[in-house]
């Protein structure tokens, strides 16, 4: 009689993030550098009702197991839209409405509304990361071709996982962002001395019309954080989506605010601006998470419009604080057109694709590149029309 050999892995679809344990699921993330695929905050998006079928991102997490003991995940999303990822794949989906290919739905693998790198497969230390990653595309085609799904992507994807991805069939597009890196910068007169003289008269006067509206900035971290201050912060959130109507990306509720100040408030930073005659009630507020040696912006408000304020909470405040606190990177959140006057040169990121249709694939393949190519002439003219000085700057340390 022949011995039957159990399977070294086995792989399981999970819709909620809860049914795995928070130490099993973070034996895989917390090594990472990003915070946003962390189990907490993960959590936080399903529980709160922000990630669901009804706002178009139904959780749909990849787990493979040895026995009992998860060692790898990939945190995915079926989604019936394009909404609250910040790439714009619209182009794509008329190319494929073109073929009469249903784009829509889709495999999505971010961490939800965060444009920030990072994201990943999460392979458990001392894994055999290729096999494994093999065997999660393995299952992930599967689960396209069975489901009709036309895609999956990735966005925002950390820069080495990317080529291992290239190596498994995947096509990587290139996207901007504007990233802040500390230059050896030991306080925020270094930082200012990179510009030229132009710039940083600039700077300085909007910080100064702050002052001069009678506010003061306040950087609050962890446990100083009072519980009010997080539904204040969703009421500053809503009300700055609300601006921007469909382009919002209005999806986190008041309740995933609220539940940070239980569940995630070690890596919560917010800049508030208070006024010299009110030391409790902010006028305004960005919001920041912190972990190791990077700093992530990702939302702001104001009750009122107060000049540059927008610049001092989302860029000033969270630059003096990050030279303070040994930050090496400060990645300030999505667009563009204020940050690159204000120390933020354009930077390169990924997101990497596969389609399903043979045609659809067949164009990405063949165009991906001139597309890639245009992308980087446009980084590569930002970053020569920054407002930096010419010569070498020289710190001392």
């Amino acid at each position: 009689m022949v011995e039957q050999l159990k399977p070294r892995f086995s792989v399981a679809w999970i819709n909620k993030i809860g049914e795995i344990p928070q130490v099993e699921w973070d034996a895989l993330a917390m090594p990472l550098k990003t915070p946003f695929l962390e189990w907490k905050w993960l959590h936080n998006m399903e529980t709160s009702g922000s990630t669901t079928a009804r706002s178009g991102w139904l959780p749909n997490h990849l787990t493979v197991w040895r026995d009992r003991s998860l060692i790898a995940a990939a945190p995915l999303y079926i989604k019936g839209h394009s909404y609250g990822e910040f790439i714009f794949d619209h182009q794509w989906a008329e190319v494929a409405s073109r073929l009469g290919v249903e784009y829509y739905p889709k495999l999505l693998g971010m961490s939800p509304f965060t444009p920030a790198e990072g994201y990943r497969f999460l392979i458990a230390p001392g894994e055999d990361e290729d096999e494994l990653t093999g065997i999660m595309v393995n299952a992930i085609d599967h689960f396209c071709n069975h489901n009709q799904i036309s895609g999956c992507n990735f966005l925002y994807v950390d820069p080495e996982w990317r080529l291992v991805m290239e190596r498994h069939g995947f096509s990587s597009w290139l996207h901007h962002g504007y990233i802040w890196q500390n230059q050896g910068f030991q306080t925020f007169d270094d930082y200012l001395n990179a510009f030229n003289a132009n710039q940083r008269r600039n700077i300085k006067r909007e910080r100064k019309a702050v002052g001069t509206a009678g506010l003061y900035l306040k950087a609050l971290t962890g446990e100083e954080i009072p519980r009010s201050l997080f539904p204040l912060m969703y009421n500053f959130y809503s009300d700055t989506c609300d601006k921007f109507g469909w382009w919002g990306s209005k999806y986190l509720t008041k309740k995933f605010f609220e539940q940070l100040y239980s569940s995630y408030s070690e890596r919560v930073v917010f800049f508030a601006a208070y006024s010299e005659m009110d030391d409790r009630h902010p006028i305004g507020m960005s919001f920041c998470l912190r972990k190791g040696d990077r700093l992530y912006g990702r939302y702001w408000g104001s009750l009122q419009e107060i000049d540059c304020l927008h610049f001092d909470a989302c860029y000033y405040a969270p630059i003096e604080w990050a030279i303070q606190n040994g930050i090496q990177i400060f990645d300030p959140g999505a667009g563009g057109r204020h940050k690159k006057r204000r120390g933020f040169p354009a930077s390169a990121n990924y997101s990497l694709h596969r389609f399903y249709n043979s045609r659809l694939s067949q164009i990405l393949r063949s165009h991906i590149h001139q597309v890639n190519d245009l992308e980087q002439q446009e980084i590569d003219a930002i970053n020569q029309d920054l407002p930096f000085k010419q010569e070498p700057i020289q710190f001392e340390v």
